[in-house]
């Protein structure tokens, strides 16, 4: 009869070996890839490395390609291309970084943060403010965008640049201009939203018997602080851009930077102004819960007065004594219960004239 082997020799032995890497393909990261000569679009499809290869055999031009999320891998691919830095490639797969310039010899890496306003009731306690990156590498001849996030989109951006050839004539610093642009843009929408969250707020707060709860205000508040900190940062990359001679910019694209970056001072003071009315919102709504507090205490105060009249009469008359006055009288519990009457009646319009009811 064959013999079983134990079910010990069927377990794995050790720890199991890790799934090999299948590589994706570069190109499922590829938004879009295109040559520009003077302003215009070549026609026709481009690998990342064939449009650059374009560039550098005509002498002229430069080429954007739009990358979504790539992965080490594919973004390794595109750094060999380009000749990007290993640690500017290592923030771009990564993500989650502050607003920041960097230059390394004749490439800037630029991070924004995006962000975006989600529709919600004002009574709930939900994400308002979503936010995201875009990295943009930038070189003499070459612009390389890197999004994380699923409102980061910049065809729209692309489109317009398309459509104004001047201004893409004047090299890959048109297209940083242009992302910071729209950037910004979105910034001062989100605060015009969240401008009629606060003033929805504070005319909820001091509207008498509402019923915003405080944790309401808190969330906004949070997202508030998510705001600013995915916008200040942004202020002294703007400031390099725009006054720094001595990045590889030209000065009428330095010139359009120091308009982003009035717009990005201004939406920065209004977001700090958010801040500050949504604290002294929060002491206002604890203050209005506090004197609300009040008020009812005082009205179970009032109410409790009222009832310890006749609990203290019946208590005296509960006691049972044999020679208590009126006991035997035949008016004696009409007259008692008037006169419970009269000091209640008299108690409370006493009470309601303090407005204590």
């Amino acid at each position: 009869m064959p013999q079983i082997s134990p079910l010990s020799s069927f377990r794995g032995r050790g720890k199991a070996e890790p799934l090999p890497h299948i590589p994706v393909p570069t190109a499922r990261a590829v938004i879009d890839c295109a040559v520009y000569i003077d302003g215009q679009r070549l026609p026709g499809r481009f690998t990342h490395a064939e449009a650059l290869a374009e560039v550098r055999a005509k002498e002229c031009g430069f080429v954007w390609v739009g990358l979504h999320e790539p992965d080490q891998f594919q973004m390794a691919d595109v750094a060999g291309t380009f000749d990007l830095h290993e640690l500017a490639v290592e923030d771009a797969v990564h993500a989650h970084q502050r607003p920041k310039l960097e230059r390394y010899d004749d490439i800037l890496f630029l991070v924004l943060r995006t962000v975006k306003y989600v529709e919600h009731d004002l009574h709930s306690i939900t994400e308002i403010v979503q936010t995201g990156e875009i990295m943009i590498f930038m070189g003499r001849d070459f612009v390389v965008t890197v999004r994380h996030g699923d409102h980061t989109g910049l065809t729209g951006v692309r489109r317009e640049l398309e459509a104004n050839p001047q201004r893409l004539a004047l090299g890959p610093g048109s297209v940083l201009h242009a992302i910071s642009d729209h950037v910004v843009d979105s910034y001062i929408a989100v605060t015009q939203e969240i401008e009629e969250d606060v003033g929805e707020m504070e005319e909820e707060v001091f509207t008498p018997r509402s019923n915003l709860a405080i944790e309401a205000i808190y969330q906004l508040k949070r997202e508030v602080v998510e705001l600013r900190r995915a916008v200040k940062p942004l202020a002294l990359p703007l400031q390099l851009l725009s006054k720094s001679p001595e990045l590889p910019l030209p000065k009428e694209i330095r010139r359009y930077l120091r308009d982003v970056a009035d717009h990005h001072i201004a939406v920065a003071e209004r977001i700090g102004d958010f801040d500050e009315s949504l604290s002294a919102l929060i002491n206002a709504a604890l203050a209005k819960v506090s004197v609300q507090q009040n008020t009812d205490m005082r009205k179970i105060s009032a109410w409790a007065a009222m009832a310890a009249v006749p609990t203290m009469v019946a208590g005296i008359y509960g006691m049972n004594f044999e020679h208590m006055p009126e006991l035997r009288w035949t008016f004696g519990y009409p007259l008692v219960v008037a006169v419970i009457l009269v000091v209640c009646t008299g108690l409370f319009i006493t009470f309601r004239r303090n407005n204590w009811l």
